[in-house]
């Protein structure tokens, strides 16, 4: 008979860099429902010599990406055991780990997080379950988003769930199915503007309120080949490295003019990729405290009730979420949905490594 009550530690490193966000969860099945409560969390940053190597990791060579694996792997190690010694926790069921995303290319049949190596079970001294995005890239699927069945299992009393990281994605039921994919960029652009001006990020989004619209930059944002794709789809760096700046970078304009210009791109797309504008919706991530961004969002969806949740779930969903597929994969339970991510099959997905 399988357990009804796990801890765990979620474990994430977004694309916008935020740092390392861990996060110590109590889950329990109670009277056939899941639920949980976020004990004890924090996000580690990364100092500027690992901030250099995640952004230009992109373009390293196979044989540099094996390094930065085995140093990421180790950095991460620590980074989750002096989380688990400075709060003194004990008796754990695993830690859930997604990596870092370093190469995010389904099309071609590969996706690389790094982190993932076995190595990490010894450091940490506790059984890790990661890995768990290139099995589903195995199997003809996305790769991502992984978070909706997460969202269904725990959130299921929203009609949307949209996060804003570095990328923006949403998870809705759709014909009896959930339905998720990546709508946009979202912190990737807008902090690389932020750091131009010498910030990490751009608080409440007060620069971006600042600015002008672009009409011209906000028409080929617009008409970006990604948003006329249908679902499942998902988003890379790469698309910002290579589409995203250049095309923003060609015009000549103050960089408080790009971000809000940016804003409303992001709004306008997260309106157009909803089946319906109105319900409730729950955003988190690190966008959800962009006050500018949601008050975009809701002069595009004015029927929409946009619900922001308390601190706790709204900085560490994901890690949250990422807590819950370490569990159903300990349970042998599906916790990718081919509805969302395109692949062959509804699997369950992850590797899980021990000490030894």
């Amino acid at each position: 008979m399988l357990k009804e009550s796990y801890k765990v530690i979620g474990v994430m490193s977004g694309t916008s860099l935020d740092g390392v966000d861990l996060a110590h969860i109590h889950f329990a099945v109670i009277d056939g429902k899941w639920q949980y409560k976020i004990h004890e969390s924090e996000t580690v940053s990364y100092n500027e010599d690992w901030l250099n190597k995640l952004r230009t990791a992109v373009d390293y060579s196979k044989k540099e990406l094996t390094q930065l694996n085995k140093d990421y792997t180790i950095l991460l190690g620590h980074i989750i055991k002096d989380f688990i010694r400075k709060n003194h926790i004990k008796n754990l069921d695993a830690v859930c780990s997604h990596g870092h995303t370093i190469l995010h290319q389904p099309q071609n049949g590969f996706t690389l997080q790094i982190g993932n190596l076995k190595e990490i079970a010894q450091i940490v001294g506790e059984t890790i379950v990661c890995d768990f995005r290139a099995q589903d890239v195995k199997l003809g699927g996305q790769g991502a988003p992984l978070v909706p069945i997460g969202d269904s299992i725990l959130f299921s009393d929203y009609d949307y769930c949209l996060n804003l990281g570095g990328f923006s994605n949403v998870s809705f039921e759709h014909q009896g199915n959930r339905i998720a994919f990546d709508i946009s960029p979202v912190n990737t652009v807008l902090n690389f503007f932020a750091n131009k001006l010498g910030l990490p990020y751009d608080d409440k989004g007060e620069i971006a309120r600042n600015g002008d619209t672009d009409m011209a930059l906000l028409e080929e944002l617009d008409n970006l080949s990604y948003y006329q794709k249908p679902y499942p789809k998902s988003l890379g760096f790469e698309f910002v490295k290579t589409i995203v700046l250049p095309l923003m970078e060609s015009y000549d304009l103050p960089v408080e003019d790009k971000m809000h210009t940016f804003i409303k791109h992001i709004a306008k797309q997260t309106a157009y990729a909803l089946p319906e504008r109105e319900g409730k919706m729950l955003v988190t991530g690190g966008g959800a405290y962009n006050d500018f961004l949601l008050e975009c969002m809701q002069n595009y969806m004015p029927e929409m009730q946009i619900i922001v949740p308390e601190a706790k779930t709204l900085e560490f969903k994901e890690a949250l979420i990422f807590g819950l597929l370490g569990v159903l994969k300990l349970r042998k339970e599906i916790n990718v949905l081919s509805s969302v991510t395109g692949a062959k099959k509804d699997h369950s997905s992850g590797v899980v490594f021990k000490p030894n």
